[in-house]
């Protein structure tokens, strides 16, 4: 196995390769974390022949320290952390708000193209890497309440700790390398460029065709 990536491209098609002795049943979806994610789920979506989505989260900051999470919420559902107590009227503003700049968010990329349900589908969720796991379990917290049949994570590398918090709440996490002296994702790429957003409407209308 080697130990560093040439870029985001590489990193996806051996992932791609990971997957296909996963045995995979559809009907199934790519679930991509902008935007490191997208370059990365359009790879594993047209490997797979199945449809690319968007990840879309924000966090719920606590009432009195924005940057302290609280939950998350989704286009159209929210998790908020276990045994705390929060105003419901500060909910009540911030759900709606923060889902409001989501569906703008995907109206930016994805243009007025409808998401395709999880509901009964086999979801494989995945990033350009995971390194403390907040935002993909963030994502795996919203995706698990939507019923889907089997959800796997996939991702190029990710930390030990991560890693295990993961694989606790899915059905299974491949991730190509598990370095025990993690520190950040893109030192196991050779070229870690930005992700633009023009970058992600790209992929997206590579695997889902042009937005109207």
């Amino acid at each position: 196995m080697i130990a560093k990536f040439q870029n985001r491209l590489e990193a996806a098609h051996l992932l791609a390769q990971q997957l296909q002795h996963l045995g995979l049943q559809p009907p199934g979806v790519v679930l991509a974390i902008p935007r490191g994610g997208v370059p990365i789920g359009a790879v594993l979506a047209q490997a797979l022949g199945w449809p690319l989505e968007l990840a879309l989260t924000k966090k719920i900051g606590h009432p009195s320290n924005p940057e302290y999470a609280v939950g998350a919420v989704s286009e159209t559902g929210y998790v908020l952390t276990p045994g705390l107590v929060l105003p419901t009227e500060y909910l009540a503003e911030q759900i709606p708000r923060l889902q409001a700049q989501l569906r703008e968010r995907r109206l930016q990329f994805a243009g007025t193209q409808p998401a395709t349900p999880l509901r009964g589908r086999t979801v494989v969720i995945t990033d350009d890497g995971v390194a403390t796991g907040h935002t993909m379990l963030a994502t795996l917290e919203l995706v698990l309440v939507q019923q889907s049949a089997r959800v796997v994570v996939a991702v190029p590398v990710s930390s030990a700790e991560a890693l295990r918090l993961m694989a606790a709440r899915v059905d299974e996490v491949v991730s190509l390398l598990v370095p025990p002296d993690f520190h950040a994702v893109g030192q196991y790429y050779h070229d870690f460029s930005e992700t633009t957003d023009a970058d992600v409407t790209a992929a997206l209308a590579q695997v889902r065709g042009p937005t109207s």
